[in-house]
């Protein structure tokens, strides 16, 4: 069996949707939750400027990242898999980052293969750099993008922020676990 190229987006896939929201809502005195934030712009949901918004975010991004909380059971299946494939994590990120997420990936005991901080939401050409099998996205226009340019099926983590119409091969799960069993039957693990 040729082994699994798994592309795996970072923060709202591997790490909680809602890792961003206790910083965001005592910085600005809100009190949002994540089922509050239905698109993913946050900027209406914030009542700012989106200058504003950005310069927050560029402030705070390295703290948010290091203490993001894992999404449940990522963990445990991310590590089952390191075994049958390759992990590629692929995120939007910028490069200035790597650090704090080589260090939050070593803390947290996560297994991976390759880190790929590309600094924007476009990750076509990385997928198809590397050849990538599986993407996992919590973005709901990365997903079907990257499920239509590089003809692959994507799993899309549920949340408020990324319901719209799907293509075939996007895949809507709840949880690891529901990303877990597509991915066994799909390619008999």
């Amino acid at each position: 069996m040729t082994k699994i190229r798994f592309g795996i987006d970072i923060d709202g896939t591997i790490t909680k949707p809602d890792a961003f929201l206790p910083y965001l809502n005592k910085d600005f005195d809100i009190n949002l939750t994540i089922n509050d934030i239905t698109e993913y712009d946050l900027t209406p949901f914030v009542n700012v400027e989106p200058p504003v918004l950005a310069q927050w975010f560029t402030k705070n991004e390295a703290m948010i990242y290091e203490k993001s909380p894992l999404y449940e059971g990522a963990k445990e299946v991310v590590n089952r898999w390191a075994h049958l494939g390759d992990l590629y994590f692929i995120s939007a990120r910028n490069t200035h980052l790597m650090n704090v997420t080589e260090t939050w990936f070593h803390r947290n005991e996560i297994a991976y293969h390759h880190i790929e901080l590309i600094g924007s939401h476009d990750k076509i050409a990385s997928v198809k750099k590397h050849h990538i099998n599986i993407f996992f996205e919590d973005k709901h226009d990365n997903a079907v993008e990257i499920s239509e340019e590089c003809d692959i099926p994507v799993i899309l983590f549920n949340t408020a922020y990324n319901q719209g119409s799907i293509p075939q091969n996007v895949i809507r799960v709840n949880n690891w676990r529901e990303a877990e069993n597509w991915v066994n039957r799909r390619f008999k693990l």
